[in-house]
C-alpha cells in the first residue's frame, strides 16, 4: 500500500494516521516534540462540545471585540500592533459572516459525527483518558444573554443536536456544585468531557502498534515533489547545535499537512495557500488535592457564555478551566493577567475550591477566517490537509480524519476523482468539499 507521511503528532495528525492505518496505508508521522500532543493537544477545555459549534462570525462578536479593546481580562483580546497576516485574517473572518447560519449547522453535524468515531476508537482500544459522558451545561446569567442562546439553538438542532433549555432549578438539579444563581441554560446530554492529552498518547501508542512510524523531536526543513512521490528532508530537533544538526531525508507517497498553527508554513512550501491564525488560548488545571475541593468541584462540564470559559472534571482530582481568544501572534506567553480572569472565576462561582495549586497554561488554536476546518486536496497531486479546526479541534478531529483518509482514497483510484481546488479557490476550500 501507499506510504502516507502526516506532519504533525497532535489531535488531527494522531487521528489521520489511525484513519489511514485502518485502511491499510503505510504511516509514518514526523512532530517536532520528543512526544505526541504537547502543543494545542496538551491542555485544552476538554470538551467533546457539539453544542459548542457556533462559528464565531458575527457581527456581535466584532462588536464585542472591539468594547474589549481595551481590558487585559477580556474574553476575547486583540493586540493592535500592524501585522498583514492578522487584518488579511480578520478581513476574510468578516466577509464569511454570510455564511454563519451554514456554517454552524455544518460544524453540529461533523461534531455529532466525530463523536460516534472517538468512541468507537477508545473503546476498541481500551484509550483511558478520564471520559465523563455526563453532558455539558451553558449557563447564562441574563435574559438578553440567554436569548441569543435561544437563537443559536435553532441552528444546533437544524444540525441534529439534543440540546434543550433549561430554568435555574434544573440548573441546580443537573449540577449542584454551581454556587450562583443564573437567568437559565441550554443542557446538552449526549456531549462529554475527557484528557485530550491523554486520549492523543495513547491513540499514538495504538498507531504504532498498528504499524506506524513515529519520529518526533523532527524539523521539516522542506518538502520536495519527485516523480515517485515526496522527500521530506528533516533535521533533529534536540541537537546541540542546530548548524551541525544529522539530516535525515524520507519518501513518501502522499502528505498529509495536520502542523496546527504550522500548517501556513507547510502549505506555502507547497505552493498552496491555508489562512491559518494562531488564536490563544489559556487554561489552568486545579489540583483537588483537598476532599472539600473534589466536593465543591463540579462533575458536569459548563459552559459560561459571558465569560466564555468552559469548565471539565478530569478524574477525581483535577479541575480543568479554560477560554479566552487572543490574537497576538505565535507569542506563547503564559501572561498572569490573563490566567488571573480564570482564577477569580473559580473562586466566585465555587468558593470551596482550593485554588492555592494550580497548573496554567497557554496555547495556539489553529484557526481559519471562516471557523472552518481545511480538509482537502492542495494543488499538487498527493497533497492533502487536515487542520484549522480552531476551537473545535478534539471535538471535529476524528471525523475530519476520516474525510481525509476517504480524499487519500479517492486519490489512488478506490472512490470518485477527489476535487482538487483551483488557484483562485483555494484559499476557502474546506470539508464541505468531501461531504
Amino acid at each position: 500500500m501507499p506510504h502516507i507521511a502526516i506532519i504533525g503528532a497532535g489531535i488531527t495528525g494522531v487521528t489521520t494516521a489511525y484513519a489511514l492505518l485502518e485502511r491499510g496505508y503505510r504511516v509514518t508521522v514526523l512532530d517536532r516534540h520528543r512526544y505526541a500532543a504537547m502543543e494545542t493537544s496538551f491542555a485544552n477545555g476538554g470538551q467533546l462540545s457539539a453544542s459548542n459549534a457556533e462559528v464565531w462570525n458575527s457581527a456581535a462578536t466584532i462588536l464585542k471585540g472591539l468594547r474589549w479593546m481595551l481590558r487585559s481580562d477580556a474574553p476575547l483580546l486583540m493586540n493592535p500592533m500592524p501585522s498583514w497576516h492578522k487584518y488579511s485574517w480578520v478581513g476574510e473572518f468578516v466577509g464569511s459572516i454570510g455564511r454563519y447560519r451554514a456554517n454552524t449547522i455544518e460544524t453540529t453535524r461533523l461534531a455529532i459525527e466525530a463523536r460516534k468515531h472517538l468512541f468507537s476508537i477508545a473503546q476498541r482500544e481500551n484509550i483511558a483518558f478520564d471520559l465523563e459522558r455526563r453532558g455539558i451545561l451553558h449557563i447564562y446569567h441574563d435574559k438578553a444573554g440567554f436569548d441569543a442562546g435561544l437563537r443559536v439553538n435553532t441552528l444546533l438542532q437544524q444540525g441534529g443536536l439534543d440540546r434543550r433549555p433549561v430554568t435555574p432549578d434544573e440548573i441546580r438539579s443537573i449540577e449542584p456544585a454551581l454556587q450562583t444563581p443564573c437567568y437559565g441554560g441550554f443542557f446538552t446530554p449526549s456531549d462529554a468531557t475527557g484528557d485530550i492529552h491523554k486520549f492523543t498518547r495513547g491513540l499514538a501508542d495504538a498507531c504504532s502498534r498498528r504499524g506506524a512510524i513515529m519520529i518526533h523531536e523532527a524539523n521539516v526543513d522542506a518538502i520536495v515533489r519527485h516523480d515517485d512521490g515526496f522527500r521530506v528532508i528533516w533535521s533533529e530537533a534536540a541537537a546541540h547545535d542546530a548548524a551541525v544538526a544529522a539530516r535525515h531525508e524520507l519518501q513518501a507517497d502522499g502528505i498529509v499537512i495536520c502542523a496546527g498553527v504550522a500548517s501556513r508554513h507547510f502549505a506555502a512550501m507547497l505552493h498552496d495557500r491555508v489562512n491559518v491564525y494562531p488564536v490563544k488560548g489559556y487554561s489552568i488545571t486545579v489540583e483537588l488535592d483537598a476532599p472539600q475541593s473534589r466536593q465543591a468541584a463540579p462533575t458536569v462540564s459548563l459552559l459560561d457564555e459571558a465569560a466564555k470559559i468552559v469548565t471539565s472534571r478530569l478524574g477525581a482530582d483535577r479541575f480543568r478551566v479554560a477560554g479566552t481568544a487572543e490574537f497576538n501572534g505565535f507569542n506563547r506567553d503564559i501572561r498572569a493577567d490573563r490566567i488571573r480572569p480564570l482564577v477569580d472565576w473559580v473562586r466566585h462561582h465555587f468558593p470551596a475550591i482550593d485554588t492555592s495549586k494550580i497548573a496554567p497554561w497557554a496555547g495556539l488554536r489553529p484557526m481559519m477566517p471562516n471557523m472552518m476546518p481545511v480538509v482537502r486536496a492542495g494543488r499538487n497531486p498527493g497533497v492533502f490537509y487536515n487542520t484549522g479546526h480552531g476551537h473545535l479541534g478534539w471535538t471535529l478531529s476524528a471525523a475530519t480524519a476520516q474525510l481525509v483518509a476517504q480524499a487519500i482514497d479517492d486519490w489512488r483510484g478506490l472512490g470518485a476523482p477527489p476535487m482538487v481546488p483551483s488557484q483562485t479557490d483555494a484559499a476557502e476550500t474546506t470539508h464541505a468539499a468531501f461531504l
